[in-house]
Protein backbone atom coordinates (compact mmCIF):
# COMPACT_ATOMS: atom_id res chain seq x y z
CA UNK A 1 0.00 0.00 0.00
CA UNK A 2 2.78 2.31 1.11
CA UNK A 3 4.72 1.45 -2.13
CA UNK A 4 1.61 2.07 -4.09
CA UNK A 5 1.11 5.40 -2.71
CA UNK A 6 4.96 6.15 -2.94
CA UNK A 7 4.76 5.75 -6.73
CA UNK A 8 1.72 7.89 -7.29
CA UNK A 9 3.35 11.15 -5.39
CA UNK A 10 6.19 10.14 -7.44
CA UNK A 11 4.66 10.51 -10.62
CA UNK A 12 2.67 12.82 -10.15
CA UNK A 13 5.83 15.62 -8.85
CA UNK A 14 7.34 14.36 -12.39
CA UNK A 15 4.45 15.45 -14.26
CA UNK A 16 5.22 18.57 -16.21
CA UNK A 17 2.80 21.19 -17.22
CA UNK A 18 1.23 21.35 -20.56
CA UNK A 19 2.01 23.80 -22.93
CA UNK A 20 -2.09 24.71 -23.06
CA UNK A 21 -2.24 25.16 -19.22
CA UNK A 22 1.18 27.44 -19.35
CA UNK A 23 0.47 30.83 -18.53
CA UNK A 24 0.95 33.12 -21.63
CA UNK A 25 2.21 36.79 -19.39
CA UNK A 26 5.76 34.48 -18.78
CA UNK A 27 8.50 36.71 -19.06
CA UNK A 28 10.09 35.04 -21.94
CA UNK A 29 6.74 35.01 -24.17
CA UNK A 30 5.82 38.58 -22.98
CA UNK A 31 9.51 39.47 -24.07
CA UNK A 32 9.31 37.50 -27.55
CA UNK A 33 5.56 39.07 -28.48
CA UNK A 34 7.03 42.88 -27.17
CA UNK A 35 9.39 42.36 -29.41
CA UNK A 36 7.35 41.03 -32.33
CA UNK A 37 5.25 43.90 -31.86
CA UNK A 38 8.34 46.61 -32.20
CA UNK A 39 9.33 45.02 -35.29
CA UNK A 40 6.12 44.90 -36.69
CA UNK A 41 5.20 48.88 -35.80
CA UNK A 42 6.61 50.59 -38.54
CA UNK A 43 4.34 48.35 -40.83
CA UNK A 44 1.23 49.22 -38.63
CA UNK A 45 2.02 52.48 -37.95
CA UNK A 46 1.99 52.89 -42.09
CA UNK A 47 -1.11 50.74 -42.32
CA UNK A 48 -2.77 52.70 -39.76
CA UNK A 49 -1.87 56.45 -41.36
CA UNK A 50 -2.49 55.24 -44.61
CA UNK A 51 -5.63 53.00 -45.00
CA UNK A 52 -7.75 52.95 -41.31
CA UNK A 53 -7.46 56.55 -40.62
CA UNK A 54 -8.23 57.36 -44.27
CA UNK A 55 -11.15 54.56 -44.45
CA UNK A 56 -12.73 55.76 -41.23
CA UNK A 57 -12.77 59.72 -42.10
CA UNK A 58 -14.10 58.72 -45.24
CA UNK A 59 -17.52 56.82 -43.42
CA UNK A 60 -17.00 59.85 -41.43
CA UNK A 61 -18.08 62.58 -43.98
CA UNK A 62 -20.43 60.19 -46.04
CA UNK A 63 -23.14 61.21 -43.02
CA UNK A 64 -22.03 65.02 -42.94
CA UNK A 65 -21.93 68.00 -46.03
CA UNK A 66 -18.30 68.60 -45.55
CA UNK A 67 -16.11 70.36 -48.14
CA UNK A 68 -12.24 70.69 -48.49
CA UNK A 69 -12.33 74.11 -48.46
CA UNK A 70 -15.16 74.83 -45.88
CA UNK A 71 -14.86 74.71 -42.57
CA UNK A 72 -18.87 74.71 -41.78
CA UNK A 73 -19.91 70.69 -41.21
CA UNK A 74 -23.35 69.71 -41.00
CA UNK A 75 -24.39 66.54 -39.83
CA UNK A 76 -27.27 65.45 -42.71
CA UNK A 77 -27.59 61.46 -41.75
CA UNK A 78 -28.35 59.40 -45.26
CA UNK A 79 -29.30 62.73 -47.28
CA UNK A 80 -25.98 61.90 -49.43
CA UNK A 81 -27.05 57.93 -50.08
CA UNK A 82 -30.55 59.39 -50.96
CA UNK A 83 -29.50 62.01 -53.29
CA UNK A 84 -27.38 59.06 -54.85
CA UNK A 85 -30.37 56.83 -55.25
CA UNK A 86 -32.19 59.58 -57.10
CA UNK A 87 -29.42 60.42 -59.25
CA UNK A 88 -29.33 58.99 -63.10
CA UNK A 89 -25.75 59.18 -63.69
CA UNK A 90 -24.90 57.34 -60.54
CA UNK A 91 -27.10 54.57 -61.37
CA UNK A 92 -26.07 54.16 -65.11
CA UNK A 93 -22.60 54.41 -63.90
CA UNK A 94 -23.14 51.09 -61.86
CA UNK A 95 -24.32 49.52 -64.53
CA UNK A 96 -21.72 50.33 -67.04
CA UNK A 97 -19.57 49.17 -63.92
CA UNK A 98 -21.32 45.79 -63.66
CA UNK A 99 -21.14 45.75 -67.57
CA UNK A 100 -17.57 46.33 -67.75
CA UNK A 101 -17.26 43.55 -64.86
CA UNK A 102 -19.05 40.96 -66.05
CA UNK A 103 -17.56 40.70 -69.55
CA UNK A 104 -14.09 41.32 -68.34
CA UNK A 105 -13.73 38.33 -65.82
CA UNK A 106 -14.35 35.46 -67.86
CA UNK A 107 -13.03 36.98 -70.77
CA UNK A 108 -9.70 37.53 -68.57
CA UNK A 109 -10.00 33.82 -66.92
CA UNK A 110 -10.35 32.24 -70.23
CA UNK A 111 -7.76 33.60 -71.84
CA UNK A 112 -4.90 33.89 -68.87
CA UNK A 113 -5.97 30.23 -68.59
CA UNK A 114 -5.54 28.96 -72.08
CA UNK A 115 -1.83 31.07 -71.93
CA UNK A 116 -0.75 29.74 -69.24
CA UNK A 117 -1.37 25.83 -70.36
CA UNK A 118 0.09 26.73 -73.75
CA UNK A 119 3.56 28.26 -71.74
CA UNK A 120 3.38 24.67 -69.23
CA UNK A 121 2.83 22.64 -72.41
CA UNK A 122 5.35 24.74 -75.37
CA UNK A 123 8.03 26.25 -73.63
CA UNK A 124 11.43 24.45 -71.86
CA UNK A 125 12.54 24.88 -68.68
CA UNK A 126 15.44 26.96 -70.07
CA UNK A 127 13.39 29.36 -71.95
CA UNK A 128 10.18 29.48 -69.75
CA UNK A 129 11.67 32.57 -67.75
CA UNK A 130 12.57 34.33 -70.76
CA UNK A 131 8.68 33.83 -72.09
CA UNK A 132 7.19 34.52 -68.97
CA UNK A 133 8.71 38.03 -68.55
CA UNK A 134 7.15 39.05 -71.94
CA UNK A 135 3.60 37.78 -71.09
CA UNK A 136 4.22 39.71 -67.46
CA UNK A 137 5.97 42.59 -69.10
CA UNK A 138 2.87 44.82 -70.33
CA UNK A 139 1.58 44.71 -66.73
CA UNK A 140 4.33 46.43 -65.22
CA UNK A 141 4.52 49.14 -67.70
CA UNK A 142 2.33 52.03 -66.35
CA UNK A 143 -1.01 52.45 -66.86
CA UNK A 144 -1.49 55.79 -68.07
CA UNK A 145 1.77 55.74 -70.97
CA UNK A 146 -0.12 52.65 -72.62
CA UNK A 147 -3.18 54.14 -72.49
CA UNK A 148 -1.84 56.76 -74.43
CA UNK A 149 -0.58 54.67 -76.75
CA UNK A 150 -4.02 52.37 -77.26
CA UNK A 151 -5.47 55.92 -77.96
CA UNK A 152 -3.00 56.42 -80.95
CA UNK A 153 -4.07 52.55 -81.93
CA UNK A 154 -8.04 53.51 -81.62
CA UNK A 155 -7.74 56.69 -83.68
CA UNK A 156 -10.24 56.47 -86.45
CA UNK A 157 -8.14 57.96 -89.06
CA UNK A 158 -4.39 56.76 -89.20
CA UNK A 159 -4.50 53.77 -86.58
CA UNK A 160 -3.37 50.67 -86.34
CA UNK A 161 -6.80 48.90 -85.20
CA UNK A 162 -8.31 50.50 -88.04
CA UNK A 163 -6.12 49.11 -90.28
CA UNK A 164 -6.27 45.52 -88.96
CA UNK A 165 -9.70 45.92 -90.18
CA UNK A 166 -9.48 47.23 -93.57
CA UNK A 167 -7.06 44.77 -94.31
CA UNK A 168 -9.39 42.25 -93.42
CA UNK A 169 -12.26 44.20 -95.63
CA UNK A 170 -14.46 44.68 -92.73
CA UNK A 171 -15.85 48.37 -91.58
CA UNK A 172 -13.33 50.77 -89.93
CA UNK A 173 -14.99 52.22 -86.59
CA UNK A 174 -15.42 55.90 -84.63
CA UNK A 175 -13.85 53.68 -81.12
CA UNK A 176 -12.75 56.25 -78.35
CA UNK A 177 -15.33 58.12 -80.48
CA UNK A 178 -18.28 55.67 -80.70
CA UNK A 179 -21.04 55.34 -77.76
CA UNK A 180 -20.75 51.85 -78.73
CA UNK A 181 -17.29 51.33 -79.09
CA UNK A 182 -15.78 52.87 -76.22
CA UNK A 183 -16.41 51.08 -73.41
CA UNK A 184 -14.78 47.58 -76.06
CA UNK A 185 -11.69 50.03 -76.76
CA UNK A 186 -10.85 49.99 -72.96
CA UNK A 187 -11.73 46.63 -72.51
CA UNK A 188 -9.10 45.66 -74.77
CA UNK A 189 -6.40 48.22 -73.17
CA UNK A 190 -7.60 46.71 -69.97
CA UNK A 191 -7.63 43.46 -70.81
CA UNK A 192 -4.04 43.57 -72.34
CA UNK A 193 -2.13 45.23 -69.54
CA UNK A 194 -3.39 42.79 -66.47
CA UNK A 195 -3.80 39.49 -68.36
CA UNK A 196 0.37 38.77 -67.55
CA UNK A 197 -0.38 38.61 -63.72
CA UNK A 198 -3.30 36.48 -64.42
CA UNK A 199 -1.18 33.97 -66.56
CA UNK A 200 1.85 34.13 -63.99
CA UNK A 201 -1.03 33.40 -61.13
CA UNK A 202 -2.17 30.62 -62.72
CA UNK A 203 1.66 29.44 -64.20
CA UNK A 204 2.08 29.29 -60.34
CA UNK A 205 -1.13 26.55 -59.77
CA UNK A 206 0.04 24.32 -62.49
CA UNK A 207 3.44 23.90 -61.34
CA UNK A 208 1.37 22.54 -58.35
CA UNK A 209 -0.34 19.94 -60.13
CA UNK A 210 1.36 16.42 -59.61
CA UNK A 211 2.87 15.20 -63.09
CA UNK A 212 2.84 11.85 -61.61
CA UNK A 213 -1.25 11.99 -61.52
CA UNK A 214 -1.27 13.23 -64.92
CA UNK A 215 1.18 10.53 -66.09
CA UNK A 216 -0.52 8.13 -64.94
CA UNK A 217 -4.13 9.09 -66.50
CA UNK A 218 -2.71 9.11 -69.69
CA UNK A 219 -1.08 5.78 -69.64
CA UNK A 220 -4.99 4.64 -68.18
CA UNK A 221 -5.92 6.06 -71.80
CA UNK A 222 -7.35 9.14 -70.35
CA UNK A 223 -7.80 11.80 -73.16
CA UNK A 224 -6.20 15.08 -73.07
CA UNK A 225 -9.92 16.82 -72.54
CA UNK A 226 -10.91 14.18 -69.78
CA UNK A 227 -7.41 14.95 -67.90
CA UNK A 228 -8.34 18.70 -68.32
CA UNK A 229 -11.78 18.67 -66.80
CA UNK A 230 -11.54 16.20 -64.62
CA UNK A 231 -8.29 16.44 -62.81
CA UNK A 232 -6.37 19.62 -64.05
CA UNK A 233 -9.70 21.84 -63.22
CA UNK A 234 -10.19 20.68 -59.87
CA UNK A 235 -6.92 20.82 -59.06
CA UNK A 236 -6.34 24.86 -60.24
CA UNK A 237 -9.88 26.01 -58.54
CA UNK A 238 -8.24 27.60 -55.56
CA UNK A 239 -6.21 29.15 -58.29
CA UNK A 240 -9.46 30.61 -60.10
CA UNK A 241 -11.12 31.62 -57.01
CA UNK A 242 -8.23 34.05 -56.55
CA UNK A 243 -8.22 35.14 -59.54
CA UNK A 244 -11.41 35.75 -59.98
CA UNK A 245 -11.58 37.61 -56.89
CA UNK A 246 -8.17 39.64 -58.34
CA UNK A 247 -10.11 40.50 -61.07
CA UNK A 248 -13.59 41.50 -60.05
CA UNK A 249 -11.82 44.04 -57.43
CA UNK A 250 -8.93 45.37 -60.27
CA UNK A 251 -11.79 45.41 -62.65
CA UNK A 252 -14.48 47.33 -60.72
CA UNK A 253 -12.50 50.04 -59.70
CA UNK A 254 -10.48 50.70 -63.02
CA UNK A 255 -9.89 54.13 -63.10
CA UNK A 256 -6.29 55.68 -64.72
CA UNK A 257 -7.35 53.86 -69.16
CA UNK A 258 -10.83 55.55 -68.56
CA UNK A 259 -10.08 58.44 -67.37
CA UNK A 260 -6.52 58.60 -70.16
CA UNK A 261 -8.47 57.08 -73.10
CA UNK A 262 -11.41 58.77 -72.77
CA UNK A 263 -10.53 62.66 -71.62
CA UNK A 264 -9.47 65.37 -73.99
CA UNK A 265 -10.68 65.00 -77.91
CA UNK A 266 -13.12 62.05 -77.06
CA UNK A 267 -15.56 64.51 -75.14
CA UNK A 268 -14.56 64.22 -71.58
CA UNK A 269 -13.38 61.54 -69.49
CA UNK A 270 -16.15 59.47 -69.04
CA UNK A 271 -17.58 60.25 -72.58
CA UNK A 272 -18.53 60.36 -75.30
CA UNK A 273 -22.20 60.78 -73.95
CA UNK A 274 -21.19 58.94 -70.54
CA UNK A 275 -20.32 55.51 -72.05
CA UNK A 276 -17.36 54.67 -70.41
CA UNK A 277 -18.56 56.66 -67.11
CA UNK A 278 -17.97 54.23 -63.85
CA UNK A 279 -18.49 54.28 -60.39
CA UNK A 280 -15.08 54.90 -59.94
CA UNK A 281 -14.45 57.53 -62.33
CA UNK A 282 -18.00 59.73 -61.35
CA UNK A 283 -16.13 59.49 -57.91
CA UNK A 284 -13.24 61.00 -58.84
CA UNK A 285 -15.17 63.81 -61.65
CA UNK A 286 -17.68 64.65 -58.09
CA UNK A 287 -15.02 65.10 -55.53
CA UNK A 288 -12.53 67.04 -57.57
CA UNK A 289 -14.10 67.95 -60.22
CA UNK A 290 -17.50 69.53 -58.74
CA UNK A 291 -16.05 69.51 -55.18
CA UNK A 292 -18.75 67.50 -53.79
CA UNK A 293 -16.33 65.54 -50.92
CA UNK A 294 -19.71 64.33 -49.13
CA UNK A 295 -21.53 62.72 -51.88
CA UNK A 296 -17.93 61.42 -53.32
CA UNK A 297 -17.35 59.39 -50.13
CA UNK A 298 -20.45 58.33 -49.92
CA UNK A 299 -20.10 57.01 -53.25
CA UNK A 300 -16.60 55.97 -52.47
CA UNK A 301 -18.50 54.10 -49.64
CA UNK A 302 -21.27 52.19 -51.35
CA UNK A 303 -18.85 50.68 -54.62
CA UNK A 304 -16.93 49.40 -51.35
CA UNK A 305 -20.07 47.57 -50.22
CA UNK A 306 -20.69 46.63 -53.58
CA UNK A 307 -17.05 44.87 -54.25
CA UNK A 308 -17.60 43.93 -50.76
CA UNK A 309 -21.13 41.62 -51.18
CA UNK A 310 -19.38 40.27 -54.54
CA UNK A 311 -16.76 38.78 -52.97
CA UNK A 312 -18.63 37.08 -50.09
CA UNK A 313 -21.26 35.63 -53.08
CA UNK A 314 -18.00 34.37 -54.97
CA UNK A 315 -16.76 32.91 -52.02
CA UNK A 316 -20.16 31.59 -50.97
CA UNK A 317 -20.43 29.90 -54.43
CA UNK A 318 -16.70 28.45 -54.42
CA UNK A 319 -17.53 26.44 -51.67
CA UNK A 320 -19.51 24.37 -54.23
CA UNK A 321 -16.49 23.96 -56.80
CA UNK A 322 -13.24 25.00 -55.21
CA UNK A 323 -11.65 21.93 -53.86
CA UNK A 324 -8.68 22.17 -51.69
CA UNK A 325 -5.96 19.39 -51.33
Amino acid sequence: MSLSLRSRRTNVDNEQPSPTTRSWWRPSQFSESLSAYVLLSPALIIFFLFFFLPAGFLIYISFFHWGILSSATQFVGLRNFRTLIAQPLFLRSIITSAYFTVVMIPATVLLALAIAMLLREVVTARRGGAWRAAVFLPHVTPVVATSIIWVWIFNPQFGLANAVLRFLHLPALNWLESVHWALPAVMIDTLWHSLGLYVIIFLAGLANVPRELLEVASLEGAKRSYIFRRIILPLLSPTTLFVVILSTVNTWQAFSQIYTMTGGPHGGAGGPAFATTTDALLTYQTAFIYDHFSLAAAMSLVLFLIILSLTLIQKWVSNRWVFYR
